[in-house]
C-alpha cells in the first residue's frame, strides 16, 4: 500500500462516519448523514481537450462557480461534517479568476483542500502551501505525444514542467504529484515520464487506467493485461523520496465486473458540484437529472442535502441497477469496503 492509499481508500480512518453510513437504512437516518468528501468544478472551461476525456459530452462551457454561493456552502458543509474538497471536475479549476480567494476561505473554514489540474496555470495557485495535495495530469512522457493526447500546443509541455519546478520550492507541506492515464499511445513513454518525475522532485507518479465514462462520446475498449509486466517495471524508478504508484487493482478491475450488488456510497459518502451550481450525488451520472439534488445558487448546502430531491435519489439508489455505472468509479473501493460489513458470518462473536 502506498503511503497515500491512492490505490485504496481511507474510509476506515473515519469509523464513526462509517457507522452512520451503514446504519442509514431509512431516509430519516440518511437525511442527517453528511458526506466526508466534496468534489467541486470551479470552472467548467478547459484549456485542453484530452483525447480520453470522460466528460467531453458536457462541452466545456465558459461557466465559473459563483463565489458567494460556494463560500457560503463551504461554511455550511464544514459545520455539518464535510472534511475535504477536491477542486477538479469537468474543467480546469485554475481557470477560475478567484481561485486563490476560494482556497483561502476554505482554509479558514477548516477544510482539507486538494487540486487535480493539467498544471498549465500552476503558477496562479499562490496558496499552494495551504493545500493537502496537488496532482498534475501529465498523460505522456514526451512533448510530441503530450501535445497529441492533451490536444494542445507543444509548448505547454515545458510550461507545465517549469511550473512544477517552481511549485516544489514553495509547496511547504503540500504533497505534489503527477498522474497519467495509461493508453496504448503513451505506454512507451511511461519509463521516461517516471524518470522525469523523479529528477524534477515530485513526491509521486500515479499510473492509472482509462475508465469508460457513462455519458462520454469517447468509448474505448482497452486490454491492460499485456501491459502489466511493463507497467510493473516502471515502479523501479521509486526511491526513498519518490514513488511510482501503479494502480494494479484499478487496472484489474477494468477487465472485471462490479464486485458488489448495489452502491452504498451514493448519496451519503460524497457530493459533487458543477460550475453552474448544480449539486450531484455521483460524478458518473452528471447528465442524469435523477442524480441532481439541487443548485447552490438557489438553496443552501443544508437545504439541498436534507431536501426532497436527495430523498428521491436515496430511495432510487436502494434498487438502482449499477450495471448503468462505470467501473473504477470514485467510490468503487469504498463500496467494496462498506459491503464487506454486510456478509460476515457470526459477526457478534468478536
Amino acid at each position: 500500500m502506498d503511503a497515500w492509499h491512492i490505490d485504496g481508500h481511507k474510509l476506515g480512518f473515519h469509523p464513526a462516519r462509517v457507522g452512520q453510513f451503514l446504519e442509514a437504512d431509512t431516509w430519516e437516518k440518511a437525511k442527517k448523514v453528511y458526506p466526508l468528501y466534496w468534489e467541486i468544478t470551479t470552472s467548467a472551461a478547459c484549456n485542453h481537450r484530452c483525447t480520453f476525456c470522460s466528460v467531453d459530452a458536457i462541452g466545456y462551457p465558459a461557466i465559473n462557480m459563483k463565489v458567494n454561493a460556494l463560500t457560503s456552502a463551504m461554511s455550511q458543509a464544514v459545520a455539518n461534517g464535510v472534511k475535504s474538497v477536491m477542486f477538479a471536475g469537468t474543467g480546469e479549476p485554475l481557470l477560475h479568476k478567484q481561485i486563490n480567494y476560494i482556497v483561502e476561505y476554505g482554509d479558514l473554514s477548516g477544510l482539507d483542500m486538494a487540486f487535480t489540474t493539467n498544471g498549465v496555470l500552476l503558477d496562479k495557485l499562490e496558496n499552494l502551501h495551504k493545500c493537502s495535495w496537488v496532482k498534475i495530469s501529465m498523460n505522456a512522457g514526451s512533448p510530441e505525444s503530450y501535445a497529441k493526447i492533451h490536444q494542445t500546443k507543444i509548448g505547454d509541455w515545458d510550461k507545465v514542467w517549469d511550473g512544477i519546478r517552481r511549485a516544489i520550492t514553495r509547496k511547504g507541506d503540500c504533497t505534489l504529484g503527477v498522474q497519467c492515464v495509461v493508453l496504448p499511445e503513451n505506454l512507451h513513454d511511461m519509463r521516461h515520464l517516471a524518470s522525469m518525475c523523479e529528477k524534477v522532485g515530485v513526491d509521486y507518479l500515479v499510473l492509472k487506467p482509462y475508465s469508460q465514462g457513462t455519458f462520454s462520446t469517447v468509448q474505448r475498449d482497452l486490454n491492460y493485461k499485456p501491459m502489466d509486466t511493463y507497467l510493473r517495471s516502471v515502479t523501479e524508478f521509486s526511491t526513498d523520496t519518490f514513488k511510482v504508484i501503479y494502480r494494479q487493482s484499478a487496472f484489474q478491475q477494468e477487465s472485471e465486473k462490479h464486485q458488489y450488488p448495489k452502491c452504498l456510497a451514493t448519496p451519503v459518502a460524497w457530493v459533487y458540484s458543477m460550475a453552474d451550481g448544480r449539486v450531484f450525488t455521483c460524478s458518473a451520472h452528471l447528465m442524469d437529472d435523477r442524480f441532481c439534488i439541487g443548485n447552490l445558487n438557489d438553496n443552501t448546502f443544508q437545504e439541498i442535502w436534507e431536501g426532497e430531491r436527495r430523498r428521491e435519489n436515496w430511495e432510487m439508489m436502494q434498487s438502482f441497477d449499477i450495471a448503468q455505472c462505470r467501473l473504477n468509479c470514485r467510490m468503487d473501493k469504498i463500496n467494496k469496503y462498506l459491503h464487506s460489513f454486510e456478509n460476515v458470518a457470526h459477526r457478534n462473536f468478536i
